[in-house]
């Protein structure tokens, strides 16, 4: 624990002006970001008797080690700095809000020549437009198939549009009149965007003059006696009009806004966001966040507007952003968002009418996910801090593992055998600093093995950093690193200690953890102490949780450590071996699915992938090649006699032993493509 005084700037350091400030550990790590209108003021509120400050803000600066800041021109300047550092650095001490979900957006892929109408989740892409987020996939679903038959849109995935041209004929959905069939050339590039951009346009709430239209057209068709395609234009508007009733109009079509509510209690936050667009809600989504610094409602809603719009640009910023309390100051907040928006936005408190009574039921919904939130996670800091007490007694260490490491040997049936390693900080997943590894010691399987060859790299990597800042020497006063070799690839490189001082960023391997955990029983954890023991490290403690009867194992112990069922300990153990158990199946699934794609063909040599393709396209499959002679291989273009010989040669030696077999079906399937029968494997995990 510092003291704070051993790193508070001096009298008259600090500037009295705009400015961003950071917080760093001992090991160089931000761990809290914040902006002031006056850095003098606010860092001086810092330094003062520790008694007097807030439990969390007395954490903090005693977790710290130094403070720096950066001056600004104005508050608008402060507030794009803080939230560029702060999605940068990530700091532990920063309000942090997740989403409580995945929530699914309606997505039109502008981008392509051919757009393309789908469900997304995740980070918004460039040149995609956006509609949502909804709360379901099965709502925007819906809406998409009633709007279909009136605006026939590509849906299908690049695989299948490529299909549905090479053979000359539409999916279903071209034939039952619910896409335009582009792939066929039914329509052009120009119209098929133009259909796409009516697409948009209806969904952004533009929906009066294009029903007008549509009715206009109904009635002319009428008038002319085309009366099959009048009761066309009939269907599409009730279409339309059905889509439109999925969202009731809560405010003036007019309308562009969203409305942030936040409920929170002493230890986290919610917040939850309604979407209007054209006097209709067109989507919501929530966030949940632990109020690890001392922040009010103003305070908690800057936030919220700084994640909502940080990546927003033009119309993804409405008119008008309606909140429970205005940030103090307001003017830097509104001119942020203005300047995002490229037009003038609103921010402001709903105070009489409908707004106010839709804000209420926003109001409700964060109300009602901040309760539902503490019922079903088990993420809060009072569990986690007692499920790390738990362990830190169980295994007799000297204080609570902050930063646990889990790790887990993969492979399939002996091949392609892999490791990974997961970190915990806090009892909670650090997925930025997750690593795979290959075993490169030797071939076969040999779990143990495989365990002390991992964990000696990932320490080895460890102690090159402290090598390097000179934090870390050996008893003869050379480098403890002597061996270590080309073993730490490019992780340790760069100069100048665990943090990268050009990002701020720690570097690879750059920490240690206080708890090594093994998946596995005596003999894993007997190897990764081993590899410990032979680096010279000795403040790491290291455990192993058998699959069996769960039960933890510690070095140079005959008996396990039983925790009881209930234990949060226990669960917290579990979570760790089985994010690490995943993480090792899913990197071992890659390499599989990479080294089954490789076919005879890729062994001949001179024979690239152009000239492959060609002869697959040439013959339609490689038992097709196979029966080919050398003469009629030759009709390839590219493809010469020796290069011929070559590729028959290669066939014959991976010629299968019989047809391959949809397991699901009991089908024979004729080759496509690969090289050989489809053989079925066991996926194993180290136990």
């Amino acid at each position: 624990m510092a003291d704070p005084s051993s790193y508070r700037p001096k009298p008259g350091q600090i500037p009295d002006s705009p400015g961003v400030y950071k917080f760093r550990d001992q090991h160089g790590r931000v761990i809290y970001v914040g902006k002031a209108k006056s850095l003098r003021q606010r860092l001086s509120s810092y330094f003062q008797d520790l008694a007097n400050l807030h439990q969390r803000i007395r954490t903090m600066v005693t977790t710290a080690a130094s403070v720096e800041w950066t001056v600004v021109t104005t508050e608008v300047e402060a507030l794009q700095l803080e939230y560029s550092w702060i999605k940068e650095y990530d700091p532990r001490f920063n309000v942090k809000y997740r989403d409580d979900k995945s929530y699914p957006s309606l997505a039109v892929t502008l981008n392509e020549e051919f757009p393309r109408v789908q469900v997304m989740r995740g980070p918004k892409r460039k040149g995609v437009r956006y509609f949502g987020p909804y709360a379901h996939a099965w709502a925007i679903r819906e809406t998409v198939d009633l709007l279909l038959r009136v605006f026939p849109v590509r849906t299908c995935s690049a695989g299948v549009f490529k299909r549905s041209a090479q053979i000359g004929r539409p999916c279903l959905l071209g034939y039952i009149g619910k896409c335009s069939a582009p792939c066929v050339a039914r329509v052009s590039a120009a119209e098929h965007r133009e259909l796409a951009e009516e697409f948009c346009d209806f969904m952004a709430g533009r929906t009066g003059t294009y029903l007008r239209r549509l009715e206009q057209q109904m009635r002319d068709a009428a008038a002319a006696m085309e009366y099959e395609r009048a009761a066309r234009l009939r269907d599409d508007i009730e279409a339309l009009k059905r889509a439109m009733e999925k969202n009731a109009v809560v405010l003036a079509d007019a309308t562009d806004a969203d409305l942030i509510a936040v409920a929170e209690d002493e230890l986290e936050a919610a917040v939850q966001i309604f979407h209007v667009r054209g006097g209709r809600v067109r989507g919501q989504r929530g966030w949940v966040t632990d109020r690890v610094e001392e922040v009010g409602t103003a305070e908690l809603v800057e936030h919220a507007l700084q994640q909502l719009y940080g990546e927003e640009q033009g119309e993804g910023v409405p008119k008008e952003v309606l909140v429970p309390a205005l940030p103090e100051p307001c003017e830097p907040v509104q001119q942020w968002l203005t300047e995002r928006r490229g037009s003038q936005v609103s921010l402001r408190i709903p105070q009489r009418g409908d707004k106010k009574d839709l804000m209420a039921t926003v109001q409700r919904n964060a109300q009602q996910a901040l309760a539902l939130h503490k019922t079903r996670r088990a993420s809060d800091l009072t569990t986690r801090s007692r499920a790390l007490e738990e362990i830190a007694e169980a295994l007799d260490l000297d204080s609570a593992p902050l930063r646990i490491e889990c790790f887990d040997i993969s492979h399939l049936q002996g091949d392609d055998v892999v490791a990974s390693m997961v970190v915990f900080e806090d009892g909670l997943a650090r997925k930025s600093e997750y690593r795979r590894f290959q075993i490169k010691g030797f071939a076969g399987q040999d779990d143990v093995r495989s365990m002390h060859e991992v964990v000696s790299r990932r320490f080895r990597r460890y102690l090159l950093e402290k090598q390097k800042t000179g934090e870390w020497v050996d008893g003869d006063g050379g480098s403890g690193a002597t061996g270590a070799g080309g073993d730490a690839g490019g992780d340790a490189e760069a100069a100048g200690g665990p943090v990268d001082p050009d990002t701020g960023r720690p570097r690879k391997f750059a920490y240690p953890p206080q708890l090594v955990v093994v998946d596995g029983g005596q003999p894993q954890v007997a190897a990764a102490q081993r590899a410990l023991e032979e680096l010279g490290v000795e403040d790491v403690a290291v455990c192993g949780l058998a699959k069996r009867l769960e039960e933890v194992w510690l070095p140079g112990e005959d008996d396990p450590v039983i925790l009881p069922r209930t234990s949060e300990g226990l669960y917290l153990l579990q979570r760790v071996r089985d994010e690490a158990h995943r993480f090792a199946i899913a990197y071992q699934r890659t390499k599989r699915s990479t080294s089954m794609r490789a076919g005879a063909l890729d062994s001949v040599p001179g024979l690239g992938e152009s000239r492959r393709q060609a002869l697959l396209k040439h013959f339609g499959s490689l038992k097709r090649l196979r029966q080919a002679t050398v003469e009629q291989i030759c009709e390839v273009p590219g493809v010469g006699p020796r290069t011929a010989e070559a590729v028959l040669a290669a066939l014959a030696g991976a010629a299968p032993a019989g047809p391959a077999v949809n397991t699901a079906t009991g089908e024979i399937i004729e080759e496509e493509g690969t090289a050989g029968p489809v053989t079925v494997l066991m996926e194993r995990g180290h136990d």
